[in-house]
């Protein structure tokens, strides 16, 4: 640390920026809590409904807010006709602002407002105004009720996407999270290639359907907003409401303890929440705004529906020389997303010849934004299809094509991969799977009316670091049997994914401390900002920082009893010697130094009398107290009691470096499934499923798992099922609940099987560890697809596989 960070930085901070390999401290702790299959330490207040979410928050004088959508799909408000509802009890007052309501939801990460405006319509459904009333009933009346005017320009309207795919234009790469690349040439390459493949893939919008729906509590104090709300990235999404309604960061606090599913949808704000800021603000009393299902699907975020353009060109044994992957996607007006769809295109397999295109179509939809596995979830549906369509053409088994095709370095970057388990996880997931005695010959086993088949798929999720904060303090709490406790505070969200749980066991294990020994505070935004619930970086980034820390913890409690930071065990409230310290140079010197000084000080004190043991040096230094040599350990809560206040607290900050430049850091993983396809209707079962994943350390077996068994689920849903229908004539959201749009639900889902490869990724951070809730979903979809071929010999191009789209086809 600077000299100037000593003197302006009060709390002391661990700082660390991923620049080289760095060795993990988990490897020496004593109870070793990370990576057991621990239960969720908040599962018990959920399944008792003590775990309250925003919409259960009671504040006193609360009122009731129901947003409404506008009913066309382009135009202009002309009029809300707020007398339209004086007959409705209870009603207090209709809610509009056509300045600073939002027009859509925000993008994750950025820290400017998303669209306002409430006057100029660009899709339906678009929110326009909020009726507030004393209950919830009253409020969801007068929505109904409500009588608007519009200028409708619906005919003027972009609601076909075939239609408007010549009117495709380049996408914004600065603002996207991929971009355009070509190397070689590629179009050259195909035509010179002995093999080709070339088609094209279609995806269709889908939407996240978390099972707690958009929700804010809003309420003032004085001049400082107070948002209770369920956003999976509060750092940044109370910037974007800073920015909403021109706030200094004094005047926002959002607070999100516990998240019921984002999936992506509640990376930024949404329009309920300015909503319910400018309703309270107006009422002088707390307005509580919850989204229904409907509205979730017409008015928040949409994963983008896709045509994709797959080419691949190869030799004779399968080697790929050419590899294209060209994406349209669309969005409305204005908007700079863009399904990133070829993210792991750049590196999966060999080729020296590659293009990744992006075009965006703009129409008159809902937003299109991050549902999870952006980019991968739906790209690798394309290109795994492709690959297995491929080994197909070529004879060749779909695991041995894809082993042909294993890069020695990431083939468009030229840089080496941090870790890369592919391979692996091909291997251990076919053998529990009972790869080697599948049918290879489609439409080949018939086991009464159902013909049955099997598929197989790569999964690739790029890793990522991102900045985060936490801080850690040990205090004294009588109450806890080892006198002491660890009070961990980041405003990282736990959206379902386990984060109260693998956190508790990262600083558990670092301090030496039982699990229940742990207060884990996380949601609100007066804690330290981390990078939040999103793009599989939320363990690995707010992980990091709490780990930091603890680790400056360590340090501190190493200084105070006289160890160094290498030698001290924390182990159950008790601290301990371990080891010895190798001295660097310049610890060698500063020993050397005090010997002399000491040497020196004794020779002055028989020359002159002095004692200098009772005036210069009457204050014994701290660490003098503590002797390892006489006595084996010290209790921690003893050493805790000794500082001031009888607590020590320090804080841990990560950042990304030259790691995530200088090597390609992926998790990576194979999904295979067995289907069955009735030989009359159709109709298709998935039989069973197994998943290998490799993504480094893992935190928790049992919630990694269980994550992988996500991703798998939501993979059966792509393939099947999930498809956002709009209207092509006047823009409505044709299926806009959970009974119109199908979700796997527990008849869907067979026996899932899930391997955790081991691997170790020192470049990542310094947990070793990489996102896993992301990795499952990639290639999920396409294995079942590439079963559904094995088992009747139909391939299909336009996703989800329905029935319709079989049976014309289907084997005699």
């Amino acid at each position: 640390m600077s000299l100037f960070e000593s003197i302006t930085q009060s709390e002391p901070t661990k700082k660390m920026t991923m620049d080289e390999p760095v060795e993990s401290l988990f490897s020496k702790t004593a109870s070793k809590l990370v990576g057991k299959p621990i239960n969720r330490i908040d599962g018990s207040l959920k399944v008792s409904g003590q775990a309250h979410y925003s919409a259960e928050i009671h504040l006193d004088n609360k009122a009731y807010g129901v947003l409404v959508g506008a009913t066309i799909a382009k135009g202009q408000v002309e009029n809300i006709d707020s007398s339209s509802l004086d007959g409705i009890p209870n009603i207090i007052k209709v809610v509009t602002d056509p300045k600073h309501f939002l027009r859509n939801s925000q993008q994750g990460g950025l820290k400017k407002a998303p669209k306002q405006g409430a006057t100029e319509i660009f899709y339906h459904g678009q929110p326009i105004a909020v009726v507030i009333a004393e209950t919830f009933e009253a409020a969801t009346e007068g929505a109904k009720a409500l009588k608007v005017s519009y200028k409708d320009e619906t005919d003027q309207a972009a609601l076909n996407f075939t239609k408007e795919l010549s009117n495709a234009h380049a996408v914004d790469e600065k603002k996207g999270s991929d971009k355009n690349y070509v190397q070689g040439d590629p179009e050259q390459g195909l035509i010179d290639s002995d093999v080709t493949l070339d088609r094209f893939y279609h995806t269709p919008s889908q939407n996240s359907s978390a099972m707690e729906p958009h929700v804010t509590l809003a309420h003032w104090e004085e001049d400082k907003l107070i948002l209770y709300t369920a956003n999976q990235m509060l750092a940044s999404c109370k910037q974007q409401v800073m920015d909403a309604l021109n706030l200094n960061k004094d005047q926002v606090q959002l607070i999100a303890h516990y998240v019921g599913g984002g999936f992506g949808s509640k990376l930024g704000i949404a329009p309920e929440s300015i909503a319910a800021a400018i309703a309270s603000k107006e009422l002088g009393r707390p307005v509580l705004i919850t989204m229904t299902r409907p509205q979730v699907m017409e008015a928040t975020v949409r994963r983008s529906n896709t045509r994709q353009r797959i080419a691949i060109g190869c030799d004779k044994d399968g080697v790929i020389d050419t590899l294209i992957h060209d994406t349209v996607s669309s969005n409305l007006p204005g908007e700079a997303f863009f399904e990133p769809t070829a993210l792991s295109t750049h590196y999966l397999y060999r080729g020296k010849n590659r293009r990744v295109n992006y075009e965006m179509v703009d129409m008159n939809q809902v937003l299109s934004g991050s549902m999870r596995a952006p980019g991968e979830a739906v790209g690798m549906i394309a290109v795994e299809c492709a690959m297995d369509e491929l080994a197909s053409q070529l004879d060749i088994d779909p695991i041995e094509l894809r082993r042909r095709n294993e890069p020695e370095k990431d083939p468009s970057k030229d840089i080496p991969f941090s870790s890369r388990q592919l391979i692996a996880c091909m291997e251990q997931g076919a053998e529990q799977f009972g790869w080697n005695q599948r049918n290879a010959k489609p439409a080949s086993q018939l086991e009464g009316d159902w013909w049955i088949g099997t598929g197989m798929a790569a999964a690739a999720r790029g890793n990522q670091l991102q900045p985060s904060e936490a801080r850690a303090t040990l205090q004294i709490d009588k109450s806890k049997a080892l006198g002491v406790k660890a009070v961990i505070e980041t405003d990282m969200t736990d959206i379902g994914t386990g984060s109260y749980t693998v956190f508790s066991q990262v600083a558990a294990d670092l301090l030496g401390l039982p699990i229940d020994h742990i207060e884990m505070k996380l949601g609100d935004s007066a804690f330290p900002p981390a990078a939040g619930s999103g793009g599989s970086w939320g363990a690995a980034s707010a992980g990091s920082g709490v780990y930091l820390a603890c680790e400056q913890l360590r340090e501190m409690l190493a200084e105070k009893v006289g160890l160094y930071p290498d030698t001290i065990q924390l182990d159950n409230g008790q601290i301990k010697q371990v080891g010895k310290h190798d001295l660097t140079a310049i610890e060698a010197a500063k020993e050397s130094s005090q010997a002399f000084a000491d040497s020196t000080i004794d020779k002055i004190s028989e020359t002159t009398g002095v004692s200098f043991s009772e005036n210069v040096l009457e204050e014994q230094s701290e660490s003098e107290k503590y002797d390892f040599d006489s006595k084996e350990s010290y209790t921690l809560a003893d050493v805790v009691a000794s500082y001031e206040e009888q607590k020590i607290s320090a804080k841990g900050q990560i950042k990304p470096g030259k790691n995530g430049k200088k090597y390609r850091q992926s998790s990576f993983g194979a999904n295979f499934a067995e289907v069955a396809v009735h030989k009359v209707t159709g109709e298709i079962r998935v039989k069973r499923m197994t998943g290998a994943f490799a993504a480094g350390r893992i935190l928790n077996h049992k919630t990694a798992t269980s994550q992988c068994y996500g991703g798998m689920v939501f993979g059966i849903g792509s393939a099947l099922m999930e498809e956002v229908i709009h209207d092509k004539r006047d823009g409505r959201l044709c299926n806009h609940d959970l009974a119109e749009y199908h979700v796997p639900v527990n008849a869907d889902v067979p026996q899932l099987d899930v391997i955790l490869v081991e691997e170790d990724d020192p470049y990542t951070n310094p947990m070793h560890i990489k996102g896993i809730g992301e990795t499952a979903i990639a290639g999920a979809a396409a294995a079942i697809a590439n079963a559904v071929y094995n088992a009747v010999g139909v391939r299909v191009y336009d996703f989800p596989i329905t029935l319709d789209k079989l049976l014309y086809e289907m084997p005699e």
